[in-house]
């Protein structure tokens, strides 16, 4: 009998693995697991707490009212027209990925070097040809229009779909595209006819609340996938959402809710109905905000500037709450200790150090470029936000374990 053979995401894994050290009495540093520091706001605890006894199934695509405050929020946020209508509602933005995937039938998928770990698995289960857009350090890991385009041109088959993977603020780097880098690439998109899912996931953590959404500037063949699990800090509450072009066909959306029905059947309804206060815009949310971002940046570049000093190359972080580390600079000398890839160089640094780094190859970079992705949110959100709450008060304090488990980064590197 055979199965199929599909391996556990890296994130989770990597997650389950540093509980098993910490439980075994390890001192364990966690850049390995990214999950939001912050805590739910309150309110939307509350709103969660209210809606406890909400038992029932909803419609697949969503609770009608949470779809349109959805539609509202992101039409506010992002500058462009939204109507309930192109919004779905799911358990995660995870599921919702999936769904896009199979939806399109043979198609070519096109994935940036690097990107999110379970693109490249998920179209592989769908059945679709992966072709890799080739990123450098020179460059910031972004896509550049013309290499875009040789890709396209060189893999493109006319006979088949074109569907790109575009995340940013980017998981693993924590970087961004500015409107004129993705006006330059909506133009390339637009010449092949390619659908694009653009993963914005962490738009709402731009560390400038400077976030641009590609589907105000290609909004034809654009699907945005959104939730609440990075700015609202309810990554285990499973609430994600895809906003759909306001013109897509609607054999899409017919697939895609058959798939949900077929899949998750819906989100949780407790969830939903608390995701109706988490998505009200107001003075207290944009306070939130704020200070995630103030939080996010002062730490996230206090951690970059530590790891530059050891050496190992990372790019200052512009949203989210990663780092993608390039130990090129080392080659030689790890090398000369037996390490020549970066599944190799995380393994043993967590045996030596404790300090947990997911290998760059898990987001579909080549092991042999030694990069590994830094996820810097080992510290207390909650208690972070009530210090930025004022501007004078310094919040480094909060990352000095962080800071820790860099220094013996360091150590072992130049042992």
């Amino acid at each position: 009998m055979t199965f199929r053979s599909v391996a556990k995401s890296g994130t989770l894994s990597l997650n389950e693995m540093m509980g098993a050290l910490e439980a075994s009495g390890r001192q364990v540093y966690k850049f390995g697991f990214g999950e939001s520091p912050f805590s739910p706001p309150p309110r939307v605890q509350a709103a969660l707490q209210s809606a406890r006894g909400r038992a029932e199934y909803t419609a697949v695509a969503g609770l009608p009212e949470l779809r349109e405050k959805i539609a509202a929020f992101h039409c506010e946020i992002d500058g462009y027209p939204i109507d309930m209508a192109q919004v779905l509602v799911a358990p995660g933005t995870k599921p919702l990925l999936y769904n896009v995937m199979q939806a399109f039938q043979n198609a070519e998928i096109y994935l940036p070097e690097p990107s999110w770990v379970s693109y490249a698995p998920q179209a592989s289960i769908a059945g679709h040809c992966v072709n890799r857009v080739p990123t450098t350090w020179e460059n910031r890991w972004r896509v550049l229009p013309g290499l875009l385009d040789e890709v396209i041109t060189r893999h493109g088959r006319g006979d088949r779909a074109k569907l790109m993977l575009l995340n940013y603020p980017g998981n693993p780097d924590g970087l961004t595209y500015t409107r004129s880098e993705l006006l330059a690439l909506s133009e390339v998109l637009r010449e092949h006819g390619v659908w694009v899912v653009s993963d914005e996931i962490y738009g709402l953590l731009h560390h400038r609340g400077e976030h641009v959404s590609l589907a105000s500037l290609y909004p034809e063949r654009t699907l945005v996938t959104t939730g609440l699990s990075k700015w609202c800090g309810a990554g285990g509450w499973r609430l994600g959402a895809l906003i759909l072009p306001p013109d897509a066909p609607g054999d899409l959306r017919a697939a895609l809710v058959g798939l949900g029905s077929e899949t998750y059947s819906c989100a949780s309804a407790p969830v939903q109905v608390a995701a109706l206060t988490a998505y009200e815009m107001d003075a207290e949310l944009q306070g939130l905000l704020a200070g995630q971002r103030r939080v996010l940046s002062d730490i996230g570049k206090l951690v970059q500037t530590a790891l530059a000093k050891t050496g190992v190359r990372a790019h200052p972080p512009q949203g989210g709450f990663y780092l993608l580390l390039d130990f090129r600079p080392f080659a030689d000398a790890l090398a000369a200790r037996g390490i020549d890839d970066d599944e190799a160089l995380c393994g043993e640094l967590l045996k030596a150090t404790g300090v947990a780094l997911l290998p760059g190859s898990a987001f579909a970079m080549d092991s042999k470029d030694l990069t590994a992705r830094l996820a810097y949110v080992d510290f207390d959100g909650d208690a972070a936000l009530q210090d930025a709450k004022n501007p004078a008060q310094d919040i480094f304090g909060h990352a000095a374990k962080m800071l820790q488990g860099i220094e013996e980064l360091g150590n072992w590197l130049l042992n």
